[in-house]
């Protein structure tokens, strides 16, 4: 399942001005940033077939209100007031409005947008995009009309003529982020400050880096917790303990976790046949993979697939 590139998109959005939308004059190196208006998409998307459920190569953030439904990953979310919706370009997804009441905003950027600095946060730290996090957040009306006005300054600033206004898009962007991650103190937005944390955080990360499979040639690199052990340069029994006590699930628990979620996108999202999908997965045949698949899901690859 390849990523879908801008180019793409733009010519999704406004297939009339889709190279004007996707070269904007910008300072080079700067990556890229748009802004739209999703009832504005809606008047000219009416007539055209919905989203495709893809990843993306570019991160989206959301702002809508209405009736529709999100789906991401193997999850599904009906949605009925306001919510920002966090996409990355690790998860498939896509939007599916039920009707054409829907209004908000929404960007798209790319990594090197938000390449870090000295003493900035990468995206990837945040909590909203953090490995099995929920990337859908329901807004209030009041937070609603808070985070709308950050997108209304986004898309006045994107049609200025000022010298440094990616510099500004950058900051409003931070700010929406940073916004919307304070009405979520449970989250946690502290650095690892200790080995076993950050033990914890770099096999996630590893983790979630084997993701996504875009072809049935491609393998997975790593598949056991010794693979994993073995590229963190630490003892297998040293990794389990520390993400049994982090975590509370062993390290092949978390692997399989992860490998069940990436075989239910590729059933439901792919035309790729189960041989196809157990082989991509690293399993040795069939058999092992329709097992597998059955203690992690209670079904069989076919009944999952229908």
């Amino acid at each position: 399942m390849p990523s879908l590139p801008l180019a793409e998109l733009y010519t999704k959005l406004a297939p009339e001005t889709a190279e004007t939308l996707l070269l904007p004059e910008r300072p080079h190196g700067v990556g890229h940033f748009n802004v739209f208006n999703v009832a504005d998409l809606m008047l000219a998307n009416r007539d055209r077939p919905p989203m495709t459920f893809d990843r993306r190569a570019f991160y989206k953030i959301s702002l809508i209100r209405g009736r529709s439904r999100i789906e991401f990953a193997d999850q599904v979310v009906e949605l009925e007031a306001g919510a920002l919706w966090f996409a990355s370009s690790r998860v498939p997804y896509r939007w599916l409005p039920h009707d054409q009441n829907q209004t908000g905003h929404f960007c798209v950027f790319t990594d090197e947008f938000l390449q870090p600095t000295k003493g900035r946060r990468t995206l990837e730290e945040l909590p909203f995009y953090q490995p099995g996090a929920y990337p859908v957040v329901p807004v209030a009306d009041a937070d609603f009309g808070a985070i709308e006005a950050i997108f209304r300054k986004m898309e006045q600033e994107i049609a200025s003529d000022y010298a440094y206004k990616y510099d500004l898009l950058r900051a409003y962007l931070l700010e929406m982020i940073h916004y919307v991650q304070k009405l979520q103190p449970t989250q946690s937005v502290a650095a690892p400050h200790n080995a076993s944390a950050r033990l914890t955080t770099q096999f996630a990360d590893l983790l979630e880096r084997q993701f996504p499979l875009e072809s049935p040639q491609q393998r997975l690199r790593l598949r056991t917790a010794a693979d994993y052990a073995a590229h963190l340069a630490v003892h297998v029994n040293h990794l389990n303990r520390v993400l049994k006590e982090a975590t509370g699930y062993t390290t092949t628990a978390l692997i399989s976790s992860r490998v069940a979620q990436e075989a239910k996108i590729l059933l439901k999202q792919t035309n790729w046949n189960i041989s196809e999908i157990a082989d991509s997965l690293g399993f040795a045949d069939v058999a092992h993979f329709c097992n597998f698949f059955k203690r992690q899901t209670g079904k069989t690859p076919g009944d999952f697939r229908g």
